[in-house]
């Protein structure tokens, strides 16, 4: 392994592990600067995960294994999302591989446990957000694949580091597919990010909330694997975000150097987002996300057509 690989692969971990508590703080914080409020600072979501992690977790009567496997399965599928996606040309395979299906399956991966924890406690509120959050996720995963489809076609090939070497530069901006596919991914991370109009993360009401409600009878160090999981689900998005549907440098340290820029810019996207639009309608949310997988598929064809 060469020394730049070593960096990337140092940085990729290190971020993914620790850092990415950062991108919920950074746009909790621009959130609150935008509606006149002071914020809790950037750091919070550190303090609520030291406050969780040292209390113990709560055993629901008349549950099964299920419910006590469901965060460690969560932090585990977003743990190795972490080491699948890279960071930068040239990162080196981290033991998963670096395909972009496999991607798709380990989000859906930490989802479905998440969901059948629900079932496993029975409470009417978190089976209420666990089917919303699995009706979604039907059209958010078409919505992902799609989009990422367009990435690789125009790079030709699943391979991630592949994909974000062939979309580094600008000569592939002059044709519109690829900016079809960002429009369909930048939906994608709202609803896996849990953000308005998809989701609100600042609501705690029964009736309204979708990721919230299947982690309901969660506490202590479950609760902390799960919200540090949502993190790195942030991480996750937003890097790929980054480094292929915005325009990116060829060299790996520029990309490296440029990174943290772009992930701080979209933190303040998300923010001015949830600060402009309101929480949308559930029966029109499967319709949002449904124009997105539309777009990324007009992005396929677009490319079809060019390259024909």
């Amino acid at each position: 392994m060469t020394s730049q690989s070593a960096s990337v692969a140092v940085t990729q971990i290190a971020g993914g592990l620790a850092l990415s508590p950062l991108l919920i703080g950074v746009t909790q914080q621009a959130k609150a600067r935008l509606q006149g409020r002071r914020g809790a600072g950037p750091l919070q979501p550190y303090r609520e995960l030291r406050r969780l992690w040292g209390k113990s977790g709560v055993d629901v009567e008349g549950t099964t294994f299920v419910y006590r496997l469901a965060p460690v399965i969560v932090a585990a599928a977003m743990g190795a999302a972490i080491l699948l996606v890279p960071i930068a040309t040239g990162a080196p395979r981290l033991g998963v591989g670096q395909d972009a299906l496999v991607l798709a399956g380990l989000l859906a991966l930490s989802r479905l446990a998440v969901c059948i924890a629900a079932w496993d406690t029975s409470n009417g509120f978190a089976l209420q957000g666990a089917s919303r959050d699995l009706t979604l996720s039907v059209f958010v995963e078409a919505a992902l694949v799609l989009s990422l489809a367009v990435a690789a076609l125009v790079a030709g090939t699943t391979d991630l580091s592949g994909v974000i070497a062939g979309t580094a530069g600008g000569h592939l901006w002059t044709t519109p597919a690829l900016a079809l596919g960002g429009v369909a991914f930048a939906l994608v991370i709202v609803a896996e990010t849990g953000r308005q109009p998809v989701d609100n993360p600042d609501t705690h009401l029964e009736l309204t909330m979708i990721y919230e409600g299947p982690v309901l009878e969660y506490a202590g160090r479950d609760q902390a694997y799960l919200q540090w999981a949502l993190a790195a689900r942030h991480w996750v998005v937003l890097v790929l975000a980054a480094q292929v549907f915005l325009p990116h440098p060829v060299g790996t340290w520029w990309q490296l150097a440029l990174l943290p820029v772009s992930l701080g810019l979209l933190c303040i996207a998300l923010a001015v987002t949830e600060t402009v639009l309101a929480k949308m309608r559930i029966l029109l949310v499967p319709r949002l996300i449904g124009v997105g997988a539309a777009v990324a598929l007009l992005g396929i064809v677009t490319w079809l057509v060019e390259t024909a």
